[in-house]
């Protein structure tokens, strides 16, 4: 049995942190330096509803043509002591036509930052680093952030993950660290920062298999009111085959809400990622508890109805799964979905002319997405997708279809 074995398997995955990778993401030790790979690209993309959260007037259901140029680099630098992953895409929405909304701009910026840093001291002690930041426009479903569409502008994330990891014994292990976290939405009460202290046993029980026990302590501030949660839980990370790793991390959350009422909920993150052969591959998420965004929303059926609430308890899974299937060694054909399902409850009135409190609303989006993807040459390469996004919600302006045509071609060095 390798000495670190207990390292080489997810090994910080269970605490939950986004990464370049979003909620797929499963921390692997990677063996090969990578050089720099440069890609630049254009897509022209039909959306037949640009203003989903328009529920009449101007932008209503309109629909916009927009093209998409961006550059993006990645990295992975090995050496005896220390691994570097750099993933870094900028890039903007130009739309080809004036919004009907007054005011809405013709072209936005979006792009893409992450670094994850692996230091080795020695066989037993090394230090983990996972960090990441995005500027565009939400939501992205993979990444666990905002469900829904609240507005046109981008939105800023950034998050730092450090860790420092044990190998006491063969056997035994510990990581211990602290992540901080900054949501700045383009919604009205949205805005929220949070920081985490956690500390992680685990048990190399195969040599495929480690067990583990963790504890996490985290405080929310921001738009909506502070809260702290506790995390308890127990977990699992096997190796099915050496190319597939499976994580399941299960236990219990407990949220206090200054002011409001203290909560307490199962919680389950699991991750799956497999190379089922030469041809297929195939990745999944799965992650059920209390989420911390966009706990402010508003009932009504027009705006002179509408009240707002902040829901203290807004209990939300969600579940990813995609694939990529090689038809043929220069095309290859991808999709997947994502679903999300949020349960309002415990919801005390903000502003508005409705009932002090609010129970029982829901939120179920689905998002679905198939694409072909054609290797021209080694260094080009064409794609067209297609996306269908369905959001069924008790909120004013979230109760919409949605879908989205893609075609480009993107050229790397």
């Amino acid at each position: 049995m390798k000495k670190a074995t207990f390292f080489a398997v997810a090994s910080i995955a269970a605490v939950g942190t986004v990464s370049s990778q979003g909620l797929y993401f499963l921390q692997d030790e990677v063996q090969d330096s990578v050089p720099a790979k440069w890609t630049v690209g254009m897509n022209l993309v039909w959306d037949n509803n640009f203003n989903p959260t328009i529920t009449s007037g101007p932008g209503f259901e309109e629909e916009v043509w927009s093209l998409n140029p961006y550059a993006s680099v990645t990295l992975t630098n090995v050496s005896p002591q220390t691994t570097l992953d750099l993933y870094a895409r900028v890039g903007a929405n130009y739309y080809l036509q004036d919004s009907e909304l007054p005011g809405a701009s013709d072209t936005r910026g979006n792009g893409r930052l992450g670094l994850d840093l692996t230091h080795r001291f020695s066989e037993r002690l090394r230090f983990i680093s996972n960090n990441f930041l995005a500027y565009e426009m939400e939501p992205e479903y993979s990444y666990g952030l905002s469900a829904p569409r609240s507005g046109n502008d981008p939105y800023t994330y950034w998050s730092s993950e450090n860790s420092v990891g044990y190998r006491w014994t063969d056997r035994v292990g510990s990581f211990s660290g602290f992540s901080i976290t900054n949501y700045l939405g383009n919604g009205a009460v949205s805005d929220r920062n949070s920081w985490s202290i956690y500390h992680q046993m685990r048990y190399q029980f195969a040599p495929r298999t480690v067990l583990t026990g963790q504890y996490k302590y985290e405080q929310w501030t921001g738009d909506a009111s502070d809260n702290t949660n506790h995390y308890i839980t127990l977990g699992l990370e096997h190796r099915l085959n050496p190319t597939s790793v499976f994580l399941l991390d299960v236990g219990a959350q407990l949220r206090e809400v200054d002011g409001g009422e203290s909560t307490t909920s199962p919680y389950l993150q699991a991750a799956l990622n497999s190379q089922i052969n030469s041809r297929f591959s195939v990745r999944g998420f799965m992650r059920y508890g209390i989420e911390n965004y966009d706990t402010i929303r508003s009932v009504g059926l027009t705006s002179d109805d509408l009240t707002s609430y902040e829901y203290n308890d807004q209990r939300a899974l969600r579940i990813g799964l995609n694939g990529d299937y090689a038809l043929s060694p220069r095309l290859s054909l991808f999709g997947g979905l994502d679903y999300i399902s949020i349960n309002f409850d415990k919801g005390l009135i903000v502003s508005g002319p409705g009932a002090l409190t609010d129970e029982g609303s829901s939120e179920d989006i689905l998002n679905l997405y198939l694409g072909l993807r054609a290797k021209f040459t080694d260094t080009l390469t064409g794609e067209c997708s297609v996306n269908y996004t369905d959001s069924a919600s008790d909120f004013l302006g979230n109760d919409y279809d949605r879908l989205r045509l893609s075609m480009g071609v993107n050229y790397s060095f």
